[in-house]
């Protein structure tokens, strides 16, 4: 694409295929570029980096315009060997802290070498291009084919200096439906290099997690929360999701999409769960969200979520070999799967989670024992297909009721990970919980070291359920993973 001088506006989408896009660029191009270039890519929302013509090129994104039209300035054009004060200011412009510079130039392969191939924030790759440029709407746009790291895609490009152009051409070319990527940001997407979001929403709370993948294949969190939104409130009732928690979720998610963008996350995977699954309504759900945030949820079936957890369960406690169950409490349904090692043999899930159980059995307060024998007899029997299997080698629980029971048995005041991660819970401890929770108010839960104030009300249907299973498959313990969905829709969409 041709240098951008100041005031002019730029707008980009890739992809494989652009519909009714592809018939504006079927004709005879006024003109055909073909290139090669290295680009320098940062793991946060840098500038433009790249060297064409042997020459090092910056431009600084100068501002976004409420259509989401960014405005690009050429502020560097410099010949090799780059002085170390220029070194300084690439890196800058790829928000980078600057090693101590040993030269007092660079050329190219010295640059890489020394200073951007050490760097696990940094990622350089040779980028070819073949740019066919057209005019539509008063505007320059070109439809390019791109190869990056063994990797290839499609990008269309629209720009001038004055923004309303530049819209009024997108809309013509049918693409106002996109969203506007810069040309790094949509090599990073293609080269899963940077930062990536996943939303997990479930039927009592929805997870967020922001995870750096970074040059050397290694993951680093940079967000890791949830929110409770108790979507699935009155589902049982109507079977449908009702307005308010609707409401709820609908402004957490937009709330998290907004940080994702602050974040420089590059794209976001959504997924939605057994209360999606359930509910007749759920479409409604998925609109209001893509038309507030832009952020498009899929629900998936009980088995892909399964299989995700026992993933990222897997892999979080390093597990190798010996027979395995993983299963994940929620909200609106459990999940289970059975495996060895890495090896999945077997997965399904069962409609009975927390917030069900509690809205059935009133367990959101104090009740009697008999009560809690009625929940858990209910539960084993919904649980019918864990009879009879032998005795798992390791069992591992996931979910929120499984880490807050850990957060409490450690009497956490301030969540921590790593702490809870690996936690040994025995059924001693599952059931001197369950007497706990069994026996007070929400509120007087709320006062209980390490327990999350906003799961007051579904614990003690979560605790009864993790000591239904132990009991179900024979295990006097399970260790806790901190990992769950998220993390395995993570590496697997983005890693």
């Amino acid at each position: 694409m041709s240098v951008v001088s100041p005031g002019r506006w730029e707008w980009r989408t890739f992809g494989e295929s652009f519909g009714e896009a592809e018939n504006a660029f079927a004709g005879e191009p006024e003109r055909v570029q073909e290139s090669d270039e290295t680009y320098f890519l940062s793991v946060q929302e840098g500038d433009t980096v790249k060297v064409r013509d042997a020459l090092m090129d910056v431009k600084h994104l100068e501002h976004v315009n409420e259509d989401g039209l960014e405005q690009w300035l050429p502020v560097m054009k410099a010949e090799f060997p780059l002085p170390a004060t220029d070194v300084s200011a690439v890196l800058a412009s790829l928000r980078v802290e600057a090693p101590a510079l040993e030269r007092d130039a660079y050329t190219l392969e010295q640059l890489l070498d020394e200073v951007v191939h050490p760097c696990g924030e940094l990622l350089s790759v040779d980028v070819h291009k073949l740019r066919r440029r057209f005019t539509v709407a008063g505007c320059m746009a070109e439809l390019s084919d791109v190869g990056a790291g063994g990797h290839s895609t499609r990008t269309i490009a629209v720009e001038t200096e004055d923004p309303e152009l530049v819209i009024a051409a997108v809309r013509k070319l049918g693409l106002a439906g996109r969203q506007n990527t810069s040309f790094p940001r949509g090599l990073k997407s293609l080269l899963h290099f940077g930062r990536f979001a996943v939303v997990d929403v479930g039927t009592n709370s929805v997870k967020f997690h922001i995870g750096e993948h970074r040059a050397d294949g290694a993951w680093k969190t940079i967000v890791d929360r949830s929110e409770i939104t108790r979507l699935g409130e009155g589902l049982d009732k109507s079977g449908k999701l009702e307005p308010e928690p609707m409401a709820r979720t609908v402004d957490a998610i937009a709330g998290m999409a907004e940080e994702a963008g602050q974040a420089g996350v590059v794209d976001i995977a959504a997924v939605g769960t057994a209360g999606m699954r359930i509910a007749s309504n759920s479409a409604e759900l998925v609109e209001a969200l893509q038309s507030r945030c832009g952020v498009t949820v899929e629900v998936i079936p009980g088995e892909e979520e399964a299989r995700l957890a026992y993933r990222a369960a897997v892999a979080g406690l390093g597990i190798e070999g010996g027979s395995l169950a993983v299963f994940d409490t929620g909200g609106g349904s459990s999940q289970f799967t059975f495996g060895d090692g890495k090896s999945v043999d077997e997965q399904f899930s069962v409609d009975v989670g927390a917030v069900r159980l509690t809205e059935k059995f009133g367990l959101d307060g104090p009740v009697s024992e008999d009560v809690v024998s009625q929940a858990t007899a209910y539960i084993a029997e919904s649980f019918s297909r864990l009879d009879g299997r032998p005795v798992p080698d390791a069992l591992v629980g996931l979910g929120g009721a499984t880490t807050n029971l850990a957060a409490v048995k450690h009497e956490l005041e301030t969540y921590d990970a790593d702490v809870v991660q690996g936690t040994v819970l025995d059924k001693d401890e599952v059931w001197r919980q369950i007497e706990l929770y069994r026996t007070r108010t929400a509120d007087e839960r709320r006062e209980i070291a390490g327990l999350q104030p906003k799961r007051a009300e579904v614990i003690l249907a979560g605790a009864c359920v993790i000591a239904t299973v132990m009991g179900k498959l024979g295990r006097d313990s399970l260790t806790v993973s901190d990992r769950g969905l998220r993390h395995g829709l993570l590496a697997e969409r983005f890693g």
